[in-house]
């Protein structure tokens, strides 16, 4: 893997572990050589990753949409910032850049994100693989619902066979290397 696309959020939360498993993986991120590919702001669990990349001697591309320029504070200390038109252009380009993506605690920006690369996968627009992780278990209610759906027939495949749920940064590592 030579690049990662991190979807997270702009806001930090309100767990404190949310911002320490952000910096973690830009670390593990750096440590391994894979760029971080990411929406480009400054603030919250995004800057965090960021930051956590930057401070290891890392490389970073963030995309960010001209309207979100003043919202989310774009990151100038990074690698390159790309300013693209909009939310679509923007999740495209991450897409195109990155050879997997994962999920970190966000809002609904962060879930858009999650379920379009889901549903891409699905349709066979693209067959990178899908990561969540699972801080102190911000996603086990919609862990429970995607299986809800499997089970209740609409979903073609166990969520298992596109998404893999981590619990901690460092769990990705075996991922990386394989």
């Amino acid at each position: 893997m030579k690049a990662l696309a991190v979807f997270c959020g702009s806001r930090t939360g309100n767990d404190p572990y949310f911002m320490a498993h952000a910096a973690e993986l830009g670390k593990i991120m750096a440590e391994n050589s894979i760029t971080l590919i990411y929406g480009g702001g400054s603030k919250g669990i995004m800057g965090a990753v960021a930051d956590g990349v930057m401070d290891n001697g890392g490389s970073v591309t963030g995309i960010i949409p001209q309207l979100l320029l003043e919202w989310e504070q774009q990151h100038l200390g990074i690698t390159d910032l790309r300013i693209v038109p909009d939310m679509h252009v923007r999740k495209r380009l991450m897409y195109e850049l990155c050879d997997a993506g994962i999920v970190l605690a966000g809002g609904n920006g962060t879930l858009d994100e999650l379920f379009e690369m889901l549903t891409w996968n699905s349709l066979k627009i693209h067959d990178k693989h899908i990561y969540i992780l699972n801080t102190n278990g911000f996603y086990n209610h919609l862990i429970a619902h995607m299986h809800q759906m499997f089970k209740s027939e609409f979903l073609y495949d166990k969520i298992e066979n596109r998404v893999t749920i981590l619990d901690n940064p460092a769990d990705l590592l075996p991922y990386l290397i394989s």
